[in-house]
């Protein structure tokens, strides 16, 4: 009974009994069994290691440590516990065969033994510790499967991260704060001249997550950056969701691959610096927040425009707003992350307690108010992990 290889499995024998050893061995020899021999329980746990057995014969009375211990001490080594373990017993009683059960045993042999009682318990034996091997070589697969998987998961994430902007420190100050939730998501976000006098801002948010919803939101910042959305003004915001909206509903070649349920928020503003004008045009998206004037003494703005996600409804219309930017604003996009949470208590947060928040940790002199308000909303969760991506940008508009 040897395996599918030709390799002969080891079989550990523990009796005190020569001439049940030498029986045993006789029987077992011929069927394909690599037999190693053990005269104690003491002897047969230091051979466990060594030997790495398919199965144990073990008797049930050995001198110092019993069969039922040894039983106990090998099933309850996780690297140990597929062996299939077979009890010797003199004791016929069903309560005994119960306890041999209860402590661990697979089987159970009574003495005297039968030889085709003994190759069908065998039989019996080799079938359970070859599916545990199955099970472990599985296990083991799948493992690997998901070391690997997390490990290009985290390239990606990385990869997304690389192609976030860096901070500027121009006439226009950016800060921004990108927290990735246990999984890859899909939010983004971008800053760029169009020319000396028009800055360009989004931050969007794609549905789902996952690697698919990461390329989309990079395939998306590719286009925004590359301006390839073909006779837009990139100068008008909602000319340049309506345009987005066009291109993702009806699966243009860029997001061919694109499923149908897939669809994504997004804020998009363009800065006026002469003027001091803000146009903007949101899809779905949570409001920008701005904060006019000096502290204690400043005011909140919300910056949104009616208008479904992208990729919703192929017809789906958008339209620019115009706000005149006071001295000293400061302008804040995030996505639904950051306020969508479950605090410590069990409550769920909201756009309004989160608003709070700015206006509380916000100062107009400070160069980086994003990381105090990120510290404080990672405090509200006692610094468990995101269920969803969390992206804050923060854009002092001089």
């Amino acid at each position: 009974m040897p395996s599918s290889s030709g390799y002969m499995l080891p079989v550990l024998i523990i009796e005190d009994d020569r001439l049940v050893r030498k029986l045993l061995k006789k029987l077992l020899q011929p069927q394909g069994f690599e037999v190693v021999e053990a005269m104690t329980g003491e002897e047969g746990l230091a051979l466990v290691s060594s030997v790495r057995p398919a199965l144990i014969l073990c008797d049930w009375n050995l001198p110092g440590i019993d069969g039922l211990s040894v039983c106990r001490t090998i099933k309850a080594n996780p690297d140990w516990s597929d062996v299939y373990f077979i009890l010797l017993t003199a004791y016929s009683s069903p309560e005994h065969h119960v306890k041999a059960l209860d402590t661990g045993a697979d089987d159970f042999l009574s003495k005297p033994i039968q030889i085709k009682e003994l190759s069908a318990r065998l039989r019996a034996g080799l079938r359970v510790y070859r599916a545990f091997q199955e099970q472990r070589r599985l296990a083991q697969e799948l493992q690997l499967q998901q070391e690997q998987l997390e490990t290009e998961m985290a390239e990606a994430a990385e990869y997304v991260r690389s192609l976030l902007p860096a901070p500027m420190n121009d006439r226009i100050v950016t800060r921004s704060q990108f927290l990735p939730s246990r999984q890859l998501g899909g939010d983004c976000f971008d800053y760029h001249w169009l020319d000396s006098e028009f800055f360009a801002m989004y931050l969007l948010d794609v549905s789902g997550h996952g690697l698919g919803a990461a390329l989309v939101s990079v395939t998306i910042q590719n286009v925004l950056r590359a301006q390839i959305l073909p006779g837009t003004n990139f100068y008008q915001p909602g000319l340049v969701l309506t345009a987005l909206n066009e291109a993702f509903a009806s699966e243009a070649d860029w997001l061919s691959e694109t499923p149908s349920d897939r669809y994504f928020t997004i804020w998009y503003g363009v800065y006026n610096y002469s003027k001091q004008l803000l146009m903007y045009s949101s899809a779905g998206h949570p409001p920008a927040i701005v904060v006019s004037g000096s502290s204690p003494n400043h005011q909140i703005h919300r910056l949104r425009t009616p208008g479904t996600p992208i990729g919703m409804f192929a017809d789906s219309k958008y339209k620019t707003q115009f706000f005149k930017v006071e001295q000293e604003s400061t302008l804040y996009l995030f996505s639904d992350g950051i306020y969508e949470i479950q605090q410590s208590d069990g409550a769920v947060w909201d756009l309004d307690q989160f608003v709070n928040l700015i206006d509380r940790h916000h100062h107009s002199e400070q160069i980086d108010s994003s990381e105090t308000i990120v510290r404080a909303v990672k405090d509200l969760k006692c610094d468990r992990d995101f269920d969803d991506d969390c992206s804050l940008l923060q854009i002092k508009l001089r």
